[in-house]
């Protein structure tokens, strides 16, 4: 039995499961929120039914890290730290460096750092969570499992943009995508709910939440995504604009009179999406709650609609087919009117609705009828899950590794 702990570091939080494996048992999970800010909140749930909830300040992630292992120690979650035997780190960005998850050492601690210009807000922060957990638990498998590295199976006409190949050569710009390890674990779970191997299926799977990215699956491997070379290209999001035209970025420059690049690319990031277009919130729940009495709320959901439709209709012709479509993350789980809405838009397929298992949430379920031309499914993501897993492929790999060797 190991236990291995997932980690999701974001600049100013650290979310974490802690797994029993091989059973794959969530022992306890819980977040450490406002890192480095006046007043931090912790929540920890564990034992099913119980939970530890506090709010006091937390300096940096070093002393987030540091309270985790002790209050996990405090509330009888484990008996001492040697019982945490492996740490996964959730990665943003592993650009070309990284195609799989790898045990983590000194050099690819440099090459997470070189590629935080890629992902300047992520990967300093996954860094950081990297160092604290290495300080106090020298001893455990340490593994980052990078979101990009899904979609490096990608082929060179899909990843690459149409600009001076220079520009990819030297300096590394192409689609990087995002998300890979929600695609790769939905996409996996609904080859096995269908009962067919992965590797003979064409898969679309969308994750779809306050950032939202489709994947085109082919034959088990990331065929074409929406998100590009950072989050902020694709479909429609809570806050984010998705694809724009580049040169209306240079006119808006111009009429609202600012000095600065990451001025508009904030208002891009942060000001954009749902929220920029309905003026009321990034929150699908709010726009649904308002659509029939705001108008602006209305559209903000019809553009949303469209953009799934628009990414599913043009991955079905790239890919020549398609046997599945699956929803996941915040909305795609949890709003049965968007799920509704996507599918009749793709009643042209043959896609049809069992609308009982649309109104249904929490478990992964067939949501189109028997006779559906495309399976439709709503699976809940697990990312942290599959962090875990891949930790305990490497330790098993590490450990077959010492073992040969002591043979010889």
């Amino acid at each position: 039995m190991q236990k291995i702990i997932a980690i999701n570091a974001g600049s100013s939080s650290l979310k974490f499961k802690l797994f029993e494996m091989p059973k794959e048992k969530v022992i306890a999970k819980g977040l450490f929120d406002r890192i480095g800010l006046d007043e931090g909140k912790i929540k920890i749930e564990y034992n099913e039914k119980q939970s530890f909830e506090k709010k006091e300040h937390i300096e940096n992630h070093s002393s987030a890290v540091k309270k985790l292992l002790d209050l996990l120690l405090k509330l009888d979650i484990i008996k001492n730290y040697a019982e945490i035997t492996g740490v996964g780190h959730r990665v943003v960005a592993g650009g070309e460096f990284f195609k799989k998850s790898v045990v983590i050492n000194t050099k690819a601690m440099r090459q997470i750092n070189e590629l935080a210009e890629y992902a300047p807000i992520h990967n300093p922060a996954n860094l950081m969570g990297i160092k604290a957990f290495k300080k106090i638990l020298p001893d455990a498998i340490a593994v980052a499992v990078f979101d990009t590295s899904f979609h490096q199976t990608m082929p060179k006409e899909n990843f690459l943009y149409s600009v001076p190949y220079e520009w990819y050569h030297n300096y590394g710009v192409r689609r990087y995508g995002a998300h890979g390890t929600s695609h790769r674990y939905v996409a996996s779970v609904a080859a096995e709910m269908m009962k067919k191997p992965i590797e003979k299926l064409k898969i679309i799977t969308c994750h779809l939440g306050a950032g939202a990215s489709i994947c085109a699956v082919k034959k088990g491997r990331s065929f074409d995504t929406s998100m590009g070379f950072t989050p902020l290209t694709g479909i429609t999001m809570g806050t984010r604009s998705g694809d724009t035209d580049v040169s209306m970025i240079s006119f808006m420059m111009q009429k609202l009179k600012m000095h600065s690049m990451p001025e508009i690319i904030y208002d891009l990031n942060k000001k954009s999406g749902l929220l920029g277009i309905s003026g009321l919130s990034s929150d699908m729940r709010d726009i649904e709650e308002k659509k029939k009495t705001n108008m602006r709320a209305q559209l903000a959901e019809d553009i949303f609609v469209k953009d799934v439709v628009k990414y599913i209709g043009a991955y079905t012709a790239e890919m020549g087919g398609l046997d599945a479509i699956v929803f996941t993350a915040g909305i795609g789980e949890n709003s049965s009117q968007i799920r509704e809405l996507v599918m009749k838009r793709l009643s042209y397929m043959g896609i049809t609705i069992d609308e009982e298992k649309n109104s249904q949430r929490g478990k992964a379920e067939f949501i189109s009828s028997l006779d559906s031309k495309v399976a439709v499914l709503m699976i809940p993501t697990d990312e942290e899950l599959m962090i875990a897993r891949d930790v305990q492929t490497l330790a098993n790999q590490n450990e077959d590794t010492r073992a040969k060797k002591y043979v010889r």
